[in-house]
């Protein structure tokens, strides 16, 4: 199979009719001006060394070279050659509380951009597992399906913000389903984990049933509690006031960590409570680390064989050849009528 892995590139070919026409036109121009000078056979005999298809040969490899290096630009491939990965690790869920309770600020800089930096650093420590991103409020969504690219990982979980979903609570049992879903089919050889972050508050539904539901399924549950007990209040963004509730009463959220707790526990995991230290980050750490690796799956990947190569070795030769072809004719060469012009 032939293609080219940046074919927009050959738009830049267009230039080449441009270029032509413009030298046509330059031409015509000289030689209306040479016979405006006088007779034509009589400049001639006045310029016998002037040539009139060596500039036209040399503009001519001239731009057969820019075709053959635009050509090559654009990275023409063929074929292809396969290689079989084999990745070893585990799948991992995160489940991200999105809520607005977590913009309070009883870590630093709030609840939320905490818990980002903490899982940015738990994808910086992956090497061959899995991992996928849930987030909720009211409702759980899979804002990235699990993959391999920690890129992507890093991308979708800096773009995370609790606008993301309208509907407003904690809805934990939602997001534990959800990720339990987001692994797909059952798969007893594969060490699965559910990593769920959040302040614990406005329980909607039963987390606990769902975390057993997950340990059913050869999942386990580590709960991280962002924030503080004691609490602090909920920030509006974009102004210096606080959420307040229909009383007029400035709202405290409060970090759950009975219910987290027992989230953790019905889901065999462990809980841990993130402050502005790296002490979650290195329990929940370990806790992967701990769990059995197994051979994820084996991927094929088809790569395209280069062949700019010899598009760029051709153009450097007609160059080369260009250099060493005078737009005059050569004294010494004179006898050797290389181009027809005796």
């Amino acid at each position: 199979m032939f293609r080219f892995a940046h074919i927009e590139y050959l738009w830049l070919l267009l230039l080449i009719p441009v270029f032509v026409a413009g030298y046509i036109a330059i031409v015509q121009r000289k030689r209306r001006q040479m016979k405006e000078f006088g007779d034509e056979e009589l400049v001639n005999d006045l310029m016998p060394n002037v040539s009139r298809i060596r500039p036209a040969i040399k503009f001519g490899l001239v731009m057969l070279a820019l075709v053959l290096l635009i050509i090559a630009a654009a990275r023409p491939q063929y074929g292809q050659k396969e290689k079989t990965i084999h990745r070893q690790g585990i799948e991992v869920m995160v489940a991200l509380d999105i809520s607005n309770s977590m913009l309070a600020e009883d870590v630093a800089p709030n609840r939320l951009d905490r818990a980002k930096q903490m899982l940015s650093k738990l994808i910086d420590n992956m090497v061959d597992d899995k991992v996928g991103l849930i987030v909720f409020a009211g409702q759980a969504y899979i804002q990235l399906p699990i993959t391999c690219d920690y890129v992507s990982a890093k991308m979708f979980l800096s773009t995370i913000n609790p606008n993301m979903i309208k509907t407003q609570g904690t809805a934990i049992g939602d997001a534990i389903l959800t990720s339990v879903r987001a692994f797909g089919e059952a798969d007893k050889e594969v060490s699965r984990a559910i990593i769920l972050i959040t302040d614990g508050e406005n329980h909607e539904d039963d987390a606990l049933a769902a975390a057993k539901a997950a340990v059913e399924q050869g999942i386990k549950v580590f709960v991280v509690g962002i924030g503080k007990p004691d609490g602090s209040p909920i920030p509006i963004p974009g102004t210096n006031n606080f959420r307040k509730d229909r009383n007029g009463n400035v709202v405290v959220s409060k970090l759950n960590e009975d219910m987290c707790r027992e989230i953790a526990q019905a889901g065999q995991g462990i809980y841990v409570r993130c402050d502005n230290t790296n002490t979650a980050t290195r329990a929940i750490q370990k806790e992967l680390d701990d769990l059995a690796t197994s051979e994820l799956e084996t991927k094929v990947y088809a790569d395209y064989n280069e062949q700019y190569q010899g598009f760029v070795l051709l153009a450097l030769l007609i160059l080369i050849a260009d250099f060493f072809i005078f737009n005059r004719k050569n004294k010494a060469l004179s006898r050797i009528d290389i181009f027809g012009e005796k």
